[in-house]
């Protein structure tokens, strides 16, 4: 698929360079996936021989590590929009900042994290700028000199590629956790900028009255989860007792998700989120491509499931073939005892 409409002249295209990352950031707490784009956009920068441009909006930025960390896991230069107005996250601020930027620096690409924030201002850039910006991207890579963005597609059944030859910035919001994140380079060194601040309060619509931030956990920092699919039939006790046993997170197939059995924010797959836990342990899942998509690098699998000849034991590294509802159980007060038998020690 390419974009066509409002396009860049060639001239334009040309004049475009560099390879930006949005860092999320919420009271100094940094969002993973942007340290996986980072991680990305080194590469794609490397191929382009280009340099890597981090940007950070918030507040009292400087007084944190963020600038020193995001040069550390591969940024050239480090942009700071610092100023009150950029704390707590309100989308008006934020994209008429980022939008200005765009203009007044031309980017070549531009990476957002698909996180409730970016995708709720990546379009307010992307409209007035006439980018081309690809939602949902899972796979990004330069071949033959062309940018290309890949993003599920029908449902998850397949995956299209999007090209914008014709658009400046190149934008995606890219989901999380589909990237690795190396360990920081904390030899590198790289430029800390100051941009200026764009936007004021009485330029913005919305005011923020309240903040309850909610406590549903991100599944993609996970280190175990416990995931359940249509094979539970809607019993999803028995999983969220061995999550919390683990030290996991619950999560689930799209379908189990569909019958209101868990909350949408915990679905593992192509058209959910993806997961890279040390532990990932299937119960009931059959292992439609779409799921596995979602889950495939996970460190260790354990399948759990009556049907010997389920999809999902090609994707396990150990497989149970029986009733989940006679094996959690054992597992769970195995796990209890285990637990029971562990020595205290003392400071």
């Amino acid at each position: 698929m390419a974009a066509g409409a409002n396009a860049d002249t060639a001239a334009e295209v040309d004049a475009h360079s560099d390879v930006w990352v949005f860092v999320e950031q919420h009271d100094g707490e940094v969002a993973k996936v942007a340290w996986e784009l980072l991680a990305k956009g080194r590469e794609l920068a490397d191929q382009k021989d280009e340099d890597l441009v981090a940007l950070v909006m918030g507040e009292d930025i400087r007084e944190t590590d963020i600038p020193q960390q995001a040069i550390a896991r591969g940024a050239d230069r480090v942009l700071i929009a610092d100023d009150p107005i950029f704390e707590p996250y309100r989308a008006d601020p934020y994209g008429e900042q980022f939008r200005h930027l765009v203009e007044q620096r031309k980017p070549d690409i531009a990476l957002i994290g698909g996180t409730h924030t970016g995708r709720d201002f990546a379009g307010r850039v992307a409209v007035p700028t006439h980018a081309g910006l690809t939602a949902d991207t899972t796979e990004l890579e330069i071949t033959d000199e062309r940018y290309e963005m890949r993003r599920p597609a029908f449902g998850g059944d397949a995956l299209a590629t999007i090209i914008c030859p014709n658009h400046r910035p190149q934008m995606s919001t890219v989901r999380p956790g589909v990237f690795d994140t190396p360990e920081p380079d904390e030899s590198r060194e790289g430029e800390v900028e100051d941009v200026e601040t764009v936007v004021g309060e009485d330029e913005t619509l919305t005011e923020v009255l309240e903040r309850e931030v909610g406590d549903v956990a991100d599944i993609t920092d996970a280190e175990v989860v416990v995931a359940g699919g249509m094979g539970l039939e809607g019993d999803f006790d028995p999983l969220w007792e061995l999550a919390d046993l683990l030290g996991g997170e619950v999560a689930a197939t799209r379908e189990a998700v569909e019958e209101g059995w868990i909350e949408p924010a915990r679905q593992v797959g192509q058209t959910g989120k993806t997961v890279r836990p040390r532990l990932y342990i299937a119960v009931g899942i059959s292992g439609a491509i779409q799921h596995v998509e979602g889950m495939d690098d996970s460190e260790t699998v354990i399948a759990i499931n009556n049907d010997g000849n389920a999809p999902i034991f090609e994707n396990a590294d150990y497989g149970i073939v029986a009733d989940y509802a006679e094996v959690l159980p054992q597992l769970i007060d195995l796990l209890r005892e285990r637990l029971d038998d562990t020595p205290e020690v003392s400071a």
